[in-house]
């Protein structure tokens, strides 16, 4: 089978599509054959190796996993003897975090792994895109969000059952107000620390801003959520935690429970057949092309998700049969 296989950290051409052996399923395992898959932040962290923590979580001296890739859709290929939860042919999308290894045609998981069945009324592309669910995790479990409240989402998407502010550059307004923002902040013009609002929950999406400068724009109770870890707000969320009225919070969905992985993507899956839930992408690129993937996240402001995209040649043997 074709993966996307890197040996050093470094910049997009280190990764390269190449031939490897094909993984065969154990008794409680399904094979997936991969049809479309995100290439995200993480992905670009990973196989740089930096910042700091990149090296702790995917390798001091090498890459940890030589295929990336978390978020995927696709079709159970095979299935082990023991296997009571899928069937060959089920359509099915999920995340592989926080390991990797969704760069590729065909990826082994366990029956009980984050996986479920796709949203109807998507493509595999829109069902990879929509397999992330740390906004669901962080605004519901971690902010308690609650309709009426004020949110501010920097780096910006909607959000269902709340007043929200998108911060996003200016060529993105149109996007977020579509997505369902309430007011857009071209962060090119100005400044949302000092625009003059109080929020109740900050969620930096974009990991460009911090609970510093944040803090004097949120409500008495008020939440500081990020997804970028840094020395500064690992002291301040235990901290905020007990003193304070407001709190700085950073999560790391991608280590919870498969269980509750699963739940999520059943809610996702629930929400995007009612049309409740959309996914953006931005671009797709077939696997062989995904040096460039890499490029358009590393070049930063992208628009939704970028896709690689697996195309399973009929005329090779499939795996695991």
């Amino acid at each position: 089978m074709i993966a996307a296989v890197y040996r050093r950290f470094g910049p997009p051409e280190v990764v390269t599509a190449q031939e490897v052996p094909p993984p065969r399923p154990r008794d409680h395992e399904i094979l997936v054959r991969v049809c479309a898959a995100t290439v995200g932040v993480v992905d670009g962290l990973a196989r740089r190796g930096a910042p700091w923590y990149a090296r702790v979580s995917f390798g001091l001296g090498r890459p940890r996993f030589p295929v990336l890739g978390s978020d995927f859709a696709g079709q159970v290929a095979a299935a082990g003897p023991a296997v009571t939860r899928f069937a060959v042919g089920d359509q099915v999308f999920g995340t592989t975090a926080p390991r990797f290894g969704a760069h590729a045609e065909y990826i082994c998981l366990s029956e009980h792994a984050a996986v479920a069945p796709k949203p109807a009324g998507v493509t595999y592309a829109e069902a990879a895109a929509l397999a992330d669910t740390t906004a669901l995790c962080f605004l519901r479990d971690k902010a308690s969000l609650r309709p009426g409240q004020a949110v501010l989402v920097n780096g910006a998407s909607g959000a269902v059952g709340a007043a929200v502010t998108g911060v996003c550059s200016g060529p993105h307004a149109r996007l977020v107000r579509k997505l369902g923002a309430d007011v857009v902040i071209d962060y090119s013009r100005a400044d949302f620390t000092r625009a003059g609002r109080r929020y109740d929950v900050i969620f930096d999406v974009a990991g460009t801003s911090s609970f510093g400068r944040c803090r004097r724009v949120l409500e008495p109770g008020g939440v500081y959520l990020t997804t970028a870890p840094s020395l500064a707000i690992l002291v301040q969320m235990p901290w905020t935690s007990r003193f304070g009225a407001r709190r700085a919070v950073v999560a790391f969905t991608g280590l919870r429970a498969a269980g509750d992985k699963r739940k999520d993507l059943l809610l996702i899956a629930e929400l995007a057949e009612a049309s409740a839930l959309t996914a953006v992408i931005e671009a797709c690129y077939p696997l062989e092309r995904i040096a460039d993937a890499y490029r358009r996240v590393d070049a930063g402001h992208k628009k939704g998700n970028v896709i690689v995209t697996m195309t399973g040649p009929a005329d090779r043997e499939q795996p695991g049969g």
